[in-house]
């Protein structure tokens, strides 16, 4: 009997041996034996193994993905304008005379810019033009420019004279009235650069 139980044994054993054998090389559990569960989430298919996908952390963004928040601003930041003055263009208005009053009531125009190129108007007249040497424009800009010319007063100091002329000179946005008799030398050298001495008078 002892004999009969030692056969049965070494045929389970041989059985469950190549059991053990077959489940390593499948990677699978043997059904004799404790094998341990595959570990890692994933499930056999025949020979494979496909992984289950790997979550990204939380708070962190996939490659390629954009983020929330306000952009970074660029390096260097938004170009700030100058603090210097530009030199006005060749074109603009260097100076501009009116002269109004008279007898016949006249409103004639000088405009003088800034290249030395110039216009003149008188009534109904066709306008006159003209150009200042470089030598002319030169003067009438230092006449401008003299300190002594922006003291001159804004409005007449004189009373006013009947069927006289004003005459009215603005230069950088600022406007000077003067009267017949009431111009002292800043603006007297003024007017001498001016072209034919200024607005014509006539209609």
């Amino acid at each position: 009997m002892a004999r009969g139980v030692r056969g049965v044994r070494g045929v389970r054993g041989r059985w469950c041996g190549a059991l053990l054998l077959a489940g390593v090389l499948v990677g699978g559990a043997s059904g004799c034996g404790t094998g341990a569960e595959p570990t890692g989430g994933g499930t056999a298919t025949g020979t494979s193994r496909t992984a289950s996908p790997a979550t990204p952390a939380s708070g962190t963004a996939a490659p390629g993905t954009a983020t929330s928040g306000p952009a970074s601003p660029p390096p260097g930041g938004p170009a700030t304008a100058g603090t210097g003055t530009a030199e006005p263009r060749p074109g603009a208005v260097l100076v501009e005379v009116v002269v109004n009053g008279g007898l016949a009531g006249v409103r004639n125009q000088l405009v003088i810019h800034y290249d030395g190129s110039w216009t003149s108007r008188s009534g109904r007249k066709p306008p006159r033009t003209g150009r200042l040497t470089p030598a002319e424009a030169a003067e009438l800009r230092a006449a401008l420019e003299d300190p002594a010319y922006a003291r001159v007063p804004e409005r007449p100091t004189g009373g006013p004279v009947a069927d006289g002329f004003q005459y009215f000179v603005t230069y950088r946005h600022r406007l000077v009235v003067a009267g017949d008799g009431e111009r002292p030398p800043a603006l007297r050298r003024v007017f001498a650069a001016l072209p034919d001495g200024g607005p014509p008078t006539t209609p």
